[in-house]
């Protein structure tokens, strides 16, 4: 076995760079992942590049911090590099990432930007072209993807007027902890692949705007570097993937109630990856034609791309009678993440949980699962004919994400029930397309239109946002005509089928 004590020069290292022995550098320490080829959710090419070189800049977007000392059996864990002797990687500027820093350049001032759709716009263009394949895609068709916005166009306001609106307040509370807005910075992972502060661009927004931000377990930063971000006193939440090794899941929990996290988010809607075919297609495209017909043929299946890569540790076993085990090891609120029926709602009310996050994991798991907003009708509707229950409750709080581009969206949901709605693609977009300035004008536009539309609605406060301020007698309906919203179609993008491979012309 390798002594994980000792350091190498990077000569030693240098030599190990070809598919029979393969290290690499991360962080200053050495790994040898020839063994790990073949099962590398990203394919091999992007590892032999750095056979025996410095892998640490293109590694750390696209992992969370302790992917590669999870993944790797402890003999694979070399030892360290003397950095000062590791040949630097020489980092060549592609004809297509020269175009983007072209785009970059073209970007309109940021007092353009007028709504969150204009981020979403100016990032599909200016972001690297895996990181937006990772953040855009959807599962199968993405017809759920799009029906998580399209469900709030069935939904209509029915404004009161003649009320002093002076003064209105869209402050709230969330399980117990106060929030400028009836907002959260929801869980998405990999957030280094927009901007290399990543996840720490939403911790310091958050805390300017007053809005809590739930933290991801597959966030590009770790756990304590974003808590250690945090302003004195910013109430953050965390999501939770169940590890199968439930002393890991323990100590995750348990670390994280130490450190201040005020509510605990189970996520329960992914037990398998659904396929996410942009972000597949992206990985087959970087991938070495040679090397992919030798995978084909050992039958390895690569097929998942980043998000097998990062996953692969959750447990797909995880079932009610669990519950009583997260209770008996944190005092955290327990919310399930990715409820998606009125029963599974009344199960975790009556089992005496503090709420649930009404999900489809914005589209990327069970394509055709339906909205979030169409669900909330339902729950609230069956959990006060069953349990007799009005909602919002503090007891039982409700919340709702997917396919939210505006704080009308917002009010609709609040005025039917939810506490809170979840907002994550926006804010990746504003960060991606503008950094840290980005999410915070992107907040600041919330703000705005929630001042404006409170106004408008005849609502005073979040508490006025009531039933009878919304039409939702259509939400039911999946087939609606409606005018159509310009800005998110044009954003769309289209999935692409399989295509023949680029061709030289005979003539």
């Amino acid at each position: 076995m390798a002594s994980s004590s000792k350091t190498y020069s990077g000569k030693e290292v240098a030599v190990h760079n070809s598919r029979e022995s393969c290290w690499i550098i991360v962080h200053g320490k050495v790994y040898d992942v020839t063994d790990f080829l073949d099962d590398h959710p990203g394919g091999s090419k992007i590892i032999l590049k750095y056979a025996g070189k410095d892998a640490t800049a293109e590694y750390d977007p696209i992992h969370p911090p302790d992917a590669i000392t999870t993944n790797l059996k402890p003999e694979k864990h070399l030892g360290s590099v003397d950095l000062t002797t590791v040949e630097k990687v020489e980092v060549k500027i592609t004809d297509e990432e020269r175009a983007r820093q072209e785009r970059i350049a073209a970007r309109p001032p940021l007092s353009e930007i007028l709504n969150l759709h204009d981020f979403e716009a100016i990032a599909k263009y200016t972001m690297a072209e895996k990181a937006w394949a990772y953040y855009s895609s959807a599962a199968d068709d993405e017809i759920t993807n799009r029906e998580n916005h399209a469900a709030f166009h069935r939904i209509w306001f029915r404004p009161r007027i003649l009320k002093d609106v002076t003064k209105v307040d869209w402050s709230t509370t969330i399980l117990g902890q106060k929030s400028s807005m009836p907002v959260y910075i929801t869980a998405t992972a990999l957030g280094k692949l927009g901007h290399p502060d990543g996840e720490l661009n939403l911790t310091r927004a958050a805390a300017k705007h007053g809005i809590i931000q739930m933290i991801p377990t597959l966030a590009s930063c770790s756990f304590d570097e974003i808590m250690d971000a945090a302003a004195p006193g910013q109430v953050q939440f965390f999501q939770l993937y169940v590890n199968k090794d439930r002393e890991i899941t323990k100590r995750i929990v348990r670390h994280a109630e130490q450190r201040g996290i005020k509510g605990l988010f189970i996520t329960v809607d992914a037990p398998q990856l659904g396929r996410r075919e942009k972000d597949m297609r992206q990985k087959f495209e970087a991938e070495d034609p040679s090397e992919v017909s030798k995978a084909d043929q050992g039958g390895v299946d690569r097929s998942q791309g980043a998000a097998r890569a990062i996953s692969s540790f959750i447990d797909p076993g995880l079932n009610w009678s669990d519950m009583a085990w997260f209770r008996s090891i944190t005092n955290m609120p327990l919310i399930l993440k990715g409820v998606q029926c009125w029963e599974d709602a009344l199960e975790a009310y009556d089992i005496g949980l503090s709420g649930v996050v009404l999900s489809n994991h914005g589209g990327r798991q069970l394509d055709f699962a339906r909205s979030g907003l169409e669900v909330l009708v339902e729950v609230t509707t069956k959990l006060k004919e069953k349990r007799g229950l009005s909602f919002p409750n503090e007891k039982f709080q409700l919340f709702i994400d997917g396919g939210v581009r505006r704080a009308t969206d917002v009010l609709k949901a609040v005025a039917l029930g939810a506490t809170a709605v979840g907002v994550g693609r926006p804010f990746l977009y504003a960060y991606s397309a503008y950094g840290p300035e980005g999410i915070e004008q992107a907040l600041q536009i919330l703000h705005d239109e929630f001042e404006m539309n409170m106004r408008l609605l005849g609502a005073c406060s979040i508490k006025e946002v009531i039933p009878e301020m919304v039409d939702a007698s259509n939400i039911h309906l999946h087939i609606v005509s409606v005018p159509s919203d310009n800005l998110y179609e044009s954003n769309y993008e289209r999935l692409q089928g399989a295509r023949l491979r680029e061709i030289k012309n005979k003539l």
